[in-house]
């Protein structure tokens, strides 16, 4: 079942009404893997949800991270099983390489929530019992078909869309909701694998426009290409209109100039705050996990952008 904002907001509520004025003793663990690296800033507000909800809860909670190496992260899920945690959120980042290490946890009784990404086929393809993030594919869409309507994108336009890791699941996810929405109008999508490191993946995207001057339009798929979008464009001396996904400061001073047409809000701090909640209050209150989709209402342009700007420099 997914939550509407609506159901959200209740569920918050109840959540509150659970919690004492003061922090409660640790009596559950839990372990949390993302599966990039500690220097990527987007999980700074997902770390601090999920820091925040174990105070609360009285979670003893341990944040590991897989460097992006899928088998890091099975040897720190079969870890986690064997301490005998209780619950173990993780980032789902591919469709294929967990499957077996997080079945054995949920068979072992262990509460397993995926956030941030999730199994292309969701419940379908993986034994997690609730996933929390945005709808990586609806969210790719939508943004496609805003920028085809606000910018006259027309069949036989070529658009850019690089990503960061290509093979992710929410690059593939992202990725083909863009192509939907470009292939039903008759827009052709390039693609590049761009790579985590800023810096690298700035000169790659501007080399690529340099090279290809008769780009309409470019998508940065995950916070990296969103945060230096608007600096390869400015590099390549081109104009183009720009959009993508996450938040960082860089991402929302380029909305704000309008240097960037809108960026996708997936709510990182909600995808590291209701994991962890929900495993205490399944070890606790024998809750069943529910999915919650972070990415309702997600579409941040100009005239939204303002809302949000003082969330970003306190996760920094």
């Amino acid at each position: 079942m997914k939550l509407t904002r609506l159901k959200t907001a209740a569920l918050a509520a109840g959540i509150a009404t659970m919690m004492t004025s003061t922090a409660l003793a640790a009596d559950v663990k839990a372990t949390m893997i993302i599966y990039l690296d500690p220097s990527v800033q987007f999980f700074n507000p997902v770390v601090k949800g999920a820091k925040d909800a174990a105070a609360q809860f009285g979670v003893d909670l341990d944040v590991q991270y897989a460097n992006n190496d899928p088998v890091r992260q099975n040897d720190l899920i079969e870890s986690a099983t064997a301490a005998g945690v209780d619950g173990i959120a993780v980032a789902i980042s591919s469709s294929d390489a967990f499957d077996e290490s997080i079945c054995a946890a949920v068979k072992a009784g262990i509460v397993v929530i995926g956030f941030n990404n999730d199994d292309l086929e969701g419940a379908k393809g993986n034994c997690r019992q609730a996933y929390v993030g945005m709808n990586e594919f609806s969210s790719g869409y939508e943004l496609g078909n805003r920028m085809i309507k606000e910018f006259g994108l027309k069949s036989g336009d070529v658009v850019f869309n690089p990503r960061e890791i290509p093979e992710a699941s929410f690059a593939v996810a992202r990725g083909g909701g863009i192509e939907k929405a470009m292939k039903e109008n008759g827009i052709k999508v390039e693609t590049v694998r761009a790579g985590l490191d800023p810096a690298e993946a700035q000169n790659i995207m501007a080399q690529f426009l340099i090279a290809n001057p008769g780009v309409k339009a470019v998508f940065g798929t995950g916070s990296v290409t969103s945060t230096v979008g608007a600096g390869a464009i400015k590099d390549a001396g081109v104009k183009v209109p720009f959009g993508g996904f996450d938040l960082a400061v860089e991402i929302v001073n380029a909305v704000e100039s309008g240097a960037m047409f809108a960026t996708m809000d997936q709510q990182p701090y909600l995808q590291g705050y209701y994991p962890i909640a929900q495993i205490a209050l399944s070890k606790k209150y024998g809750l069943t996990p529910t999915d919650v989709d972070t990415g309702q209402g997600a579409f941040l342009d100009k005239s939204r952008i303002s809302s949000v700007k003082p969330l970003i420099g306190s996760f920094r």
